[in-house]
């Protein structure tokens, strides 16, 4: 499975679609980057696509638009994603801002992600 690299730039656009909010953590995930509110991944970056995890509600109406694509790998795209294809993350009329706040928005209300317990020590070490 190959992994896209974004660009500087695609960093920074997706950087710059995210709420100003304190609680937003960004963080490297396999060379691209995620953006998480109480541990919940709402937004990553995959190559210049930019992902988001809506609602029900609002995946059926940027799905319906035709201008987004799966996110992740091609062989295993990221279920509860939708992607806004390079073409779309061009901010025209704040689209990709609006619907990566409608993520942040409702990924906030999801129950704060259990941190993983540690794992035992492996035998013979």
């Amino acid at each position: 499975m190959q992994m896209p690299k974004p660009s500087d730039a695609d960093k920074e656009r997706f950087r710059s679609a995210l709420p100003a909010d304190l609680n937003i953590v960004v963080k490297p995930m396999f060379g691209n980057l995620g953006a998480f509110v109480n541990g919940n991944m709402f937004a990553g970056l995959f190559g210049p696509t930019i992902g988001v995890r809506l609602s029900e509600t609002d995946r059926s109406e940027a799905e319906a638009t035709g201008r987004t694509v799966p996110f992740g790998p091609e062989e295993r795209p990221m279920r509860d994603y939708t992607g806004l294809p390079a073409a779309g993350q061009d901010d025209d009329g704040g689209s990709t801002g609006k619907w990566v706040e409608k993520a942040y928005s409702y990924v906030a209300t999801l129950p704060p992600k259990a941190p993983k317990p540690p794992k035992p020590p492996r035998a013979g070490k």
